[in-house]
Order: structure tokens, then sequence, then C-alpha cells
């Protein structure tokens, strides 16, 4: 099966054209970018063609789908151009920057007849898909509440950019967990209050860091830590972890921990050198799967737009200063 990959503006397109080059039954076809020479380099890089022209690379019957890890206000377009070509569409989080935006995507790709499917990885982790086994097997009871961290590096570049991003700290880190919370519980946020400052890179002129505290319909409540704290010099990018308090036990998440501490001599610094499953692999894999089977999408669009949504709602309760109500008007 042959994929595209539409742009290599967000760093995670490089370990989903890894990926690909890892499936027997799948190809990275073909890479389109807005900035030719990155482009280029990709393409020579993973044993692609470059094509410079969007609207041609689209108009290839043989590219059944198409993986789009642009900038985070660009997914719009690319997405929905994708959907008028017919192609399949596995679309970087956060899937938009507005609520606007995600339902226009969603509403492509429904008119169109093709999967849009949100790229949230974390899911194909081993460690992460037992906790949600536990969950919803009821092994601690009925849950109570849980506390959460995504932590990670200030990546720079687009992402510290408003107009480009949608967002600081906490929309790049709050939709993961977001996205968690709501695939184990099985339920909706209704209430979100979130202080968010600029307290780690003042230079960058947007938030680094957040507190989360979110309220669901079913009475559970849920806060998350997300910020850019983890300095360059740190073994790994950042974490996610879950402790989930039910009513029997307790479920402690490391998503991130699978991981051997090596003190280098040669790099001069220590690091976590990574032994545990490839979630992004198993992310792709089931993308081609679905493709082929024409199966139901596992993590939709609207999830995707759930899960933004509370990003939203965030800044919204932060500006105001008082809690916000979901789903936003």
């Amino acid at each position: 099966m042959k994929i595209a990959i539409l742009s290599f503006a967000h760093m995670h397109a490089h370990s989903y054209a890894h990926s690909l080059l890892q499936l027997p039954d799948a190809e990275l076809a073909a890479v389109w970018d807005e900035d030719a020479e990155r482009g280029q380099a990709m393409a020579q890089q993973f044993s692609a063609r470059f094509v410079p022209d969007l609207d041609a690379l689209l108009k290839e019957e043989d590219i059944a789908g198409v993986i789009v890890t642009a900038a985070n206000a660009d997914h719009r377009d690319l997405v929905i151009s994708a959907a008028q070509a017919g192609k399949h569409i596995l679309c970087e989080k956060p899937i938009a920057t507005t609520i606007a935006d995600a339902q226009a995507m969603i509403d492509a790709a429904d008119a169109a007849g093709v999967k849009l499917m949100t790229a949230f990885p974390v899911r194909y982790s081993p460690p992460t898909r037992r906790v949600y086994e536990r969950v919803r097997a009821g092994e601690i009871g009925q849950v109570l509440g849980a506390k959460c961290t995504n932590h990670g590096s200030m990546p720079g570049g687009w992402f510290t950019d408003k107009e480009k991003a949608g967002g600081g700290a906490v929309m790049d880190h709050t939709v993961h967990v977001a996205d968690l919370l709501r695939w184990m519980l099985e339920d909706e946020v209704v209430e979100v209050y979130a202080e968010i400052g600029n307290l780690i890179y003042p230079d960058i002129h947007i938030d680094d860091c957040g507190l989360l505290s979110m309220r669901f319909a079913s009475g559970v409540f849920a806060t998350l830590d997300t910020s850019w704290s983890r300095p360059p010099i740190f073994p790994t990018w950042g974490d996610v972890t879950m402790e989930i308090v039910g009513q029997d036990g307790v479920l402690i998440l490391d998503a991130f921990r699978q991981n051997v501490e090596v003190y280098s001599q040669t790099q001069n610094r220590i690091y976590w050198a990574h032994w545990g499953s490839n979630m992004d692999l198993g992310m792709i894999a089931d993308f081609v799967r679905i493709i082929r089977e024409d199966a139901p999408v596992p993590i939709t669009g609207y999830d995707g737009l759930k899960a933004m949504e509370i990003a939203l709602a965030a800044y919204r309760s932060a500006e105001e200063g008082k809690p916000v109500s979901l789903p936003l008007t």
C-alpha cells in the first residue's frame, strides 16, 4: 500500500516515516513539503519521491492514504484537499487549532467517504493498553479521579508561533492525556479550570506550562500538569503519567519508562535508551490495516476535536479566571 507524507514540519513525521519502512505491506511512496529543500532531503533520506506539486501528488491514483504532519494551523487545508482527492488521512495531533477547522475536516472526510484518523500513538503503548483493559474490566472499581502529567522539552520553531501552533505547551501537551482519559473512562469532560503561565522560557512569549482540572459528566475529576519543563540535557524528551484512583485500587501508568539509563563517554551525556514496543509503529500499522480492511477508524477526527476542545477550554478558563463549561460555544 502506498502512503504519502504531507510535510515534515512536525518532528513526529520522522518516526512515522521510519515506521512505514518497517511494514512489509506498506510503502512511503512520496513526500510533499511546503519547504522544498526539506522535502527533498526527507524524500532522499527515506528513499521516496519528492513531489513539489501537492495537487499532482493527490491525483495519483495509487496513493491510498496520506499522513499530515504539518504545523497545526495548516492541517485543515491539507486534510480537506486530501479528502476531496479521495485519500484516507492520518492527521497529527492536535487535529487543528479551532473547533471550526476541526469540524470542517471531519465534514470533508465524511462527504468524501474517506477515513480520518487522529494521531494519538500513546493508545498503542502496551503499558497504556494494559491500564485501559483494567479500567474497562472494573479491576479498581468505580473510578473516582486521576492525576496526570505530560511534560516535554520546548520544541522551538513554529511551536512557539501562536498563529501556527494555536497555543504553546498547553495546546501541545494537553491533547494526549485528554484523549487517554476520554478513551479509558468512556466519558466526556464537562468543565475545565486552568492556570497557565510563561514561567520557564520568557523569551518565547507563549505558554510553557499549565495546570488543568477537569470534571467529567460522571463526576470523575482529573488533573493534568502540562509543560515544556524538560531542559535540553534531560535524558529523554518527556513523559506521560497517570495515577487513576478507584474505589477498589489504584493504577499507575508511566508510559515512557521502558528505558535503560546510558552513561555515554562518546556522547558525553546521560540518556535513556528505549527498549519497549514502538507505539508509533503500532499506530501506523493500524492506519494501514483500516484502509486495507475498510475497517472502522479506531481514533476518529471527533476524538481529535474533543481532545483539542479541552485545551481550548483551558486557555479560555485561564483568560477568564474561572471554570469553563464544555462543549464550547
